[in-house]
């Protein structure tokens, strides 16, 4: 499973908190006091993409440092049963949670944490049974899917080898606004994650906690839990007032911090490898401006609660933890002429927040591209091992200190088209989003986006249509350049690193080529 290092190095070996946030776009950093400390105090990564903007896919890649092609999981659903290409049936079918870093950080003497959100359809209702047991976790809260609306949810412990379960029943709608904020998810979560962190800063041995929030997610369920819940339920004391909001004043969240914002959609519509026009695969009505600074407002309200829990984490960790604040995707409301959801390789949806402060960080930005394959092999690296060979990701650690050190200037998307059933978490207020974003495979650098859409949804048929971008100039997909003349190098040139990638098809614990490591360099 790997070698650790000397004595010596493991007497010192850090702690590693992890705070990953659930559908948390770029435009909303900006509202968080803790992520503007931990950029002055820490690394940032302005480079950082993940595998699919899509929940269960990304996270799926961020335990186990491989690529959807190799994880097997595709979707976020498994289609009521029918299907393992998505979900916790995939996650578990195709040895994932074997494969697990916090499996190898277990086994090198952590106390491994895990608390809040875990992968979709790793679920429990009433009438079932509880799910299986996932190796790796000295202690699993696990809170069930139903914490999307943010009350009335159910959680679980570990005992021993076996998971029990924990009703977290919500307040009538006469408690106070108190009261109801006790029992919210993000708080419930929040507790437990102070809990493990003061039990086990005193503590001899290391650990790893991840803390995954639901926050900004939306709601799931079309009628809200309490009267007047929005679409983005935050906190009943993030409801109004000048700082609910955060750093920013909620009046100043327009449009304008949507880059992109109801562009026109004809300049973007895919090329054919000769250049003509292929089919255009976004044509729905865009999302109401008056809709989406609503959402965005909303969704920056309950950013806050996420904001309050890093806050305390970074004051009460010691001088030997890491901690490292990111995202599962990000998300859009109506920028690039879309409606709401995520799922698509564009700015808006693919790039995610990336900080870490601990022991021997150098603060400042970072020119490195990372993808969140990155974070297993950096965890692993931390924790005194040398990272396993079927990890497609390379390890961040000798950029902490090192912050002009590139060794990545590429990072890969892959996204598989899905087809909504009713159970897929977004169903209900993104309509058909996911349906219609066909499957690609994408490639981006600092500057520039190539996508390879498959505009043939049809079983075994495949018509190929590319997206090509700058953001040289444009900080959002303004234009589709892939058969513009003076963009003719560049488009090759990621041409070359794609079919270069389409080689790479390790799966399950196959170690990596060397080649395909080499394709992001």
């Amino acid at each position: 499973m790997g070698e650790l290092a000397p004595a010596a190095a493991r007497a010192r070996r850090p702690n590693i908190v992890v705070v990953m946030l659930d559908d948390f776009s770029m435009d909303l950093v900006q509202t968080m006091r803790s992520a503007q400390r931990m950029r002055k105090a820490g690394a940032s990564y302005p480079h950082s993409f993940v595998t699919d903007s899509l929940c269960c896919v990304s996270r799926s890649s961020f335990f186990t440092g491989q690529y959807p092609h190799q994880t097997g999981v595709r979707t976020n659903t498994s289609n009521r049963g029918t299907s393992r290409l998505g979900g916790w049936p995939a996650y578990d079918t195709n040895g994932n949670p074997e494969r697990a870093f916090n499996v190898r950080l277990q086994e090198a003497g952590y106390h491994t944490g895990f608390i809040g959100k875990f992968l979709n359809e790793y679920e429990w209702s009433p009438g079932r049974a509880l799910p299986p047991v996932v190796p790796g976790w000295t202690t699993f809260n696990t809170v069930f899917g139903s914490a999307y609306d943010g009350w009335d949810f159910a959680s679980t412990t570990l005992d021993g080898q076996r998971l029990r379960l924990v009703q977290h029943p919500a307040p009538p709608a006469s408690a106070s606004d108190a009261a109801k904020d006790e029992a919210y998810a993000g708080t419930v979560i929040g507790d437990l994650a102070m809990d493990f962190v003061k039990a086990n800063e005193a503590s001899d041995a290391p650990y790893f906690l991840e803390v995954s929030l639901y926050a900004p997610h939306n709601r799931v369920n079309p009628e809200p839990h309490y009267a007047g819940d929005p679409l983005f339920p935050p906190m009943f004391r993030d409801r109004s007032g000048p700082r609910s909001c955060g750093r920013v004043a909620c009046r100043k969240l327009t449009v304008a911090d949507l880059p992109g914002f109801a562009d026109q959609r004809r300049d973007n519509r895919p090329r054919l490898a000769d250049g003509s026009r292929a089919r255009a695969w976004n044509t729905v009505r865009t999302l109401p401006a008056a809709v989406a600074v609503r959402d965005l407002r909303d969704r920056a309200r309950m950013a806050q609660s996420a904001d309050r829990l890093v806050s305390r984490i970074l004051r009460t960790v010691g001088p030997h933890t890491y901690v490292v604040l990111t995202s599962d995707n990000g998300f859009h409301l109506g920028q690039n002429g879309l409606g709401r959801g995520k799922g698509t390789p564009y700015d808006t949806d693919s790039r995610v927040p990336l900080l870490v402060t601990g022991p021997g960080v150098v603060p400042g930005k970072r020119r490195e591209v990372t993808s969140n394959i990155d974070l297993a092999p950096t965890f692993e690296e931390l924790a005194g091992l040398s990272p396993a060979p079927f990890r497609s990701g390379l390890s961040l650690v000798p950029t902490l200190t090192q912050p002009s050190l590139v060794r990545q200037s590429y990072a890969f998307l892959e996204h598989t088209q899905q087809t909504l059933t009713g159970d897929d978490p977004d169903a209900a207020f993104t309509g058909s989003e996911l349906d219609r974003i066909p499957s690609f495979t994408a490639v981006r650098s600092r500057t520039a986006l190539l996508a390879r859409f498959d505009l043939d949804p049809r079983r075994n048929r495949t018509t190929w249509g590319y997206e090509f971008y700058s953001y040289r100039k444009d900080r959002f997909e303004r234009r589709n350049d892939f058969a513009r003349k003076s963009r003719r190098d560049e488009v090759a040139a990621l041409m070359e690193r794609l079919t270069a990638f389409d080689g790479c098809r390790e799966t399950g614990d196959q170690p990596v080529a060397e080649a395909c490591r080499a394709v992001r360099r």
